[in-house]
């Protein structure tokens, strides 16, 4: 026998010989989010936000559809404006809250 038909009779005599068959991966949806204001958007975001008790860059993202670039830079807007504080400061993540108008006794 050649090379060939041992080759042939060997992989079809077992399940084992058999060539696996490679998934094509699970591929993430685009999203299409916003990547400048529209007229009345920042002022909606300026509404919004403040009441939120805890508030990320991710948040921003997903609850106004917006770019993640243009969320830090909301964010850093409204941080100097004084609207909102941030609590949490790391170079790979960032937590604002708002600020209470009530103060501590």
């Amino acid at each position: 026998k050649s090379k060939a038909a041992k080759l042939l009779a060997a992989t079809s005599s077992s399940k084992k010989g058999k060539k696996k068959k490679w998934s094509k991966g699970k591929m993430r949806e685009k999203k299409d989010h916003m990547v400048v204001f529209d007229e009345g958007d920042f002022e909606k975001l300026k509404a919004e936000l403040p009441k939120k008790k805890l508030i990320t860059i991710y948040n921003v993202c997903e609850s106004f559809k917006i770019n993640g670039s243009l969320a830090r830079r909301a964010v850093a807007e409204l941080v100097s404006q004084g609207v909102i504080r941030q609590i949490v400061s790391h170079s790979k993540f960032q937590a604002y809250t708002k600020i209470s108008t009530k103060k501590r006794v």
